[in-house]
């Protein structure tokens, strides 16, 4: 291709009414050019070499020298394990606080193609620890922006995305091609999806959860042999007894941790560190306070009674639609109160602030350190439900009580409790997050 350029620009040079001068450092120019080509195709021609297997080893030598200080670990199966990674399919549900820092480690060590479902944009609130994601890519898909990431960091792996929500029409499809799950998500319908999705497609799954400042892990349906989700958890747990990070917060290194470490049982299970003989299932819990600990736990093996190993829920139950993920699991239903009784807008608050009242925040006393308005009493939820409040003569004055928390939950609660008492109250509608829309744009949004 280069000596077509090069005759190209000869005829021009040949063609031109050129000085000496100007012909003979336009020569130059093109023989630079000549030699520049030569030099890009060399060392194309280098890189391919490097790239690709030869002389009968099967790595290429990119590959030797990008894992090689991983090869020379025992544990790690020597070339055989890498040659695993290589050739291993993982698919990974969730790129946020889990799913980030064991994409990032499944990627590094070689894993020949991952997937990686999401349809959640980036925003700048998961920047603290979803580290694949950067604040220039706020307002992307989570899966694209870690797609960027990763093609950066590893062009040997062959990145899949999925921007679809995870449900029974394409469960299967999704798993299809694939050999092991990571559970990276946070809602129990999706976990009992992923699990029987999993058990039905003959995948192996590491399954990771974190919240506040602890976190969890375990290998569940371990070649198809091992316990699942259901036989761990054959019942779900009640919805108003799950808090999501939104809610309770999460420190970024210690949901981090988990996600590591599922991308090591990952790799444990890939390179076949993990046996039929000295697997047992087991279930890691991550404390970062007072001190970091670790504690591993045995847990019991398949259940005869789990719905989804024992062959009860099906694959054409599933895509019907008859088992319904979401019913099985609850939603939490918040009291609907009458607006005009029982509830006030933010902007008909706005108009009460400086007149004589009570306003009570039912917020964790952390979220009342981050911002309030002025002359609020914080009594959190919490100590309010459990009748801690010994003194309520200061509610029975006679003058009006209003209740507000972060989104305008809580306060309903709240709003009710009192009503059982005989102290009328208003709950202020959206709460602190549409009082900063609406009303005051300083206020701080968390």
């Amino acid at each position: 291709m280069y000596h077509l350029l090069i005759l190209g620009s000869l005829k021009f040079i040949l063609n031109s009414e050129m000085s000496v001068e100007e012909l003979t450092r336009e020569l130059e120019r093109v023989k630079e050019e000549n030699r520049s080509l030569r030099n890009k195709l060399a060392d194309k021609k280098a890189e391919a070499i490097e790239m690709e297997p030869s002389n009968g080893y099967p790595l290429s030598l990119d590959e030797y020298s990008r894992y090689g200080r991983q090869l020379i670990v025992p544990e790690f199966q020597g070339v055989q394990g890498q040659v695993n990674l290589k050739n291993s399919k993982v698919l990974v549900i969730g790129a946020g606080g889990l799913g980030c820092p064991a994409l990032l480690y499944l990627c590094a060590a070689g894993v020949g193609k991952i997937g990686i479902v999401d349809n959640d944009y980036v925003d700048k609130s998961n920047l603290h620890r979803q580290v694949l994601h950067t604040t220039n890519r706020v307002g992307m898909l989570k899966c694209e922006s870690a797609r960027v990431y990763l093609e950066n960091l590893n062009p040997n792996t062959e990145i899949e995305t999925f921007p679809i929500r995870l449900d029974n029409d394409n469960v299967f499809e999704v798993m299809s091609g694939y050999e092991y799950v990571l559970d990276c998500t946070d809602t129990p319908q999706t976990r009992y999806l992923i699990n029987d999705g999993a058990v039905l497609c003959g995948l192996t799954i590491v399954s990771g959860s974190g919240l506040k400042t602890e976190g969890q892990l375990s290998i569940l349906n371990f070649q198809n042999q091992g316990p699942c989700y259901r036989c761990f958890y054959p019942n779900p747990p009640p919805p108003n007894s799950v808090t999501s990070c939104k809610d309770g917060g999460v420190i970024g290194p210690a949901i981090g941790m988990v996600g590591i470490m599922m991308a090591y049982e990952a790799i444990k299970l890939i390179t076949g560190y993990y046996t039929m003989e000295n697997f047992s299932p087991f279930l890691t819990i991550y404390s970062s306070y007072p001190k970091q600990s670790l504690r591993t736990f045995k847990m019991r093996g398949r259940s005869e009674k789990c719905a989804i190993c024992n062959g009860t829920i099906t694959r054409k139950a599933i895509e019907s639609g008859e088992i319904d993920y979401q019913a099985f699991c609850g939603t939490i239903h918040y009291r609907v109160m009458d607006p005009e009784n029982d509830r006030i807008s933010v902007t008909k608050y706005d108009e009460l602030v400086s007149t004589d009242h009570s306003l009570i925040d039912v917020r964790p006393k952390e979220q009342f350190q981050i911002c309030s308005l002025p002359n609020s009493i914080n009594i959190p939820i919490d100590q309010l439900m459990k009748k801690e409040l010994k003194d309520l003569s200061q509610f029975q004055r006679g003058t009006p009580n209003f209740f507000i928390c972060r989104y305008g939950n809580d306060s309903q609660s709240a709003v009710e409790f009192f009503r059982t008492l005989g102290i009328p109250s208003k709950d202020i509608i959206g709460g602190l997050n549409c009082w900063s829309n609406e009303i005051d744009s300083s206020m701080p949004k968390y």
